[in-house]
């Protein structure tokens, strides 16, 4: 097993690359050395190098699609060393539920079903266990040790199309930047014990 700590990203318009950089730099501050690094450019890399993987993407349309192909892929290494993934959203509906694993949720990202006891059609595609679904669903046997749900920025003049329309008519996301710094490296300074 390796000594360093992968952070492994993939972003739609640049945003989640600032949220990997500043987990980064938490994890590196114990002295250990850490590579935050574009999934898209770790096709030929040996995984094996790394003692802890972090993988990170935005919520649009699911889970970025760079992220989950690499989850799969590289599904028999993650087994064998700790894990931990993060997501950005613009919105997430609490919603009561049990937990399958520790889930870090921005407390200004998460808001109250606007009925309660019943979630609207926007809601139900922003509850912890709708993000959760991709995430887990790729890792397969690679379960991370935890997750993380942040807000994140959105300028609909660097999304695509389809994305544009499905953010703005589906989760009704306001376009800003909602990502909260102390709460990221709050987080990133968790994982210095649960990555070991």
């Amino acid at each position: 097993m390796g000594s360093g700590i992968l952070i492994a990203y993939a972003t739609n318009s640049g945003s989640t690359v600032g949220v990997a950089e500043a987990i980064g730099e938490e994890l590196a501050r114990e002295g250990k050395p850490v590579e935050v690094r574009a999934i898209d450019g770790l096709a030929a890399t040996d995984l094996s190098g790394y003692r802890a993987v972090v993988v990170g993407a935005p919520m649009i349309l699911g889970w970025h699609r760079d992220a989950t192909r690499f989850l799969r892929e590289n599904r028999a290494t993650l087994s064998k060393v700790p894990t931990a993934f993060f997501a950005t959203a613009m919105r997430l509906t609490r919603a009561d539920s049990p937990a399958v694993l520790p889930v870090h949720i921005d407390p200004q990202l998460a808001r109250p079903p606007s009925s309660a006891g019943r979630l609207s059609f926007k809601e139900r595609f922003t509850t912890p266990e709708h993000y959760l679904g991709p995430m887990l669903g790729s890792a397969g046997p690679a379960r991370p040790v935890s997750v993380a749900l942040f807000g994140g920025k959105l300028d609909y003049g660097r999304l695509k199309p389809v994305p544009r329309l499905f953010v703005m008519l589906v989760v009704g996301a306001q376009p800003g930047d909602n990502r909260n710094w102390d709460d990221i490296r709050a987080w990133s300074r968790s994982l210095r014990t649960s990555l070991g």
